[in-house]
């Protein structure tokens, strides 16, 4: 009966001993226990451009936009969907503009116009 606890006491040490002489040796320090992402949040992404083209019947807007450099894009021109239709006003053709925008899914979303 002494051998079976004295083994356990054993046992249960070499579990533990590694894992606080881990933590204390700064193995965790480089996690981010606090920093969990919230859910739905997505990067935001900033790029200016010239709008070429609203469309207010879908909430379209096609801009020629200058290099993103957070996504790695090139200089371009394409097609973004409004998170707000009412962001189509501060869109008029010929118009340069700053723009917000985030991804979802497929489709690239302007969440704000300046």
């Amino acid at each position: 009966m002494k051998q079976s606890i004295a083994l356990s006491l054993v046992l249960a040490l070499s579990v533990a001993v590694p894992a606080v002489s881990h933590a204390q040796s700064g193995g965790m320090k480089d996690m981010d226990m606090g920093k969990k992402p919230v859910a739905g949040t997505q990067a935001a992404h900033k790029a200016t451009g010239v709008v070429k083209k609203v469309d207010a019947k879908t909430g379209t807007v096609t801009l020629a936009h200058d290099p993103v450099k957070s996504l790695n894009w090139s200089a371009m021109t394409m097609g973004f969907m409004v998170k707000d239709k009412m962001l189509l006003d501060k869109l008029a053709v010929g118009k340069k503009v700053e723009i917000e925008f985030v991804q979802r899914g497929t489709d690239y979303v302007i969440t704000s116009v300046k």
